[in-house]
């Protein structure tokens, strides 16, 4: 149950994030502090806008991931990887609905919105830094354990 509702709440979030982006930052962009800012970008491609068109390969492989993870969630007693699994299918999950509702030229073509902008690093969103997150805090605990 925990894993569920942890990828639920992270799927909410990051859409809550998304529309505000949508509506805040349509026609600006917002300094914050230091090099952060938040400005609009539309990611058709898979992380950092690499691998710009094949949005539907990367969403199939997606899926085969968050199967894969969800799997071996099954398999673990460890509160923790339930925990950090149902993050990380989450933020997977938030970003393939962007895919799947945000497409105009066929099935899972949609661009992924991003708007957390440090002018130095790829734009993100909400779901990517879970995914980057979880997936350290995964590979920690796997490293920890031996």
């Amino acid at each position: 149950m925990a894993p569920a509702f942890v990828g639920s709440a992270v799927v909410g979030f990051d859409q809550l994030t998304k529309w505000w982006a949508l509506n805040a930052l349509d026609d600006r962009s917002i300094d914050l502090v230091w090099t952060l800012r938040l400005h609009l970008v539309h990611n058709t491609g898979a992380a950092f806008s690499r691998g710009e068109g094949l949005g539907p390969l990367l969403a199939g492989l997606v899926v085969v991931v968050m199967i894969l993870l969800a799997r071996h969630a099954s398999r673990s007693d460890d509160r923790f990887v339930h925990l950090t699994v149902g993050a990380i299918v989450g933020g997977a999950a938030a970003n393939l609905l962007d895919r799947v509702f945000r497409a105009d030229e066929g099935l899972l073509s949609g661009a992924v919105v991003d708007f957390v902008d440090l002018q130095w690093w790829p734009v993100f969103n909400v779901a990517d830094a879970v995914i980057v997150v979880g997936g350290i805090l995964m590979v920690l605990r796997g490293w920890v354990r031996g």
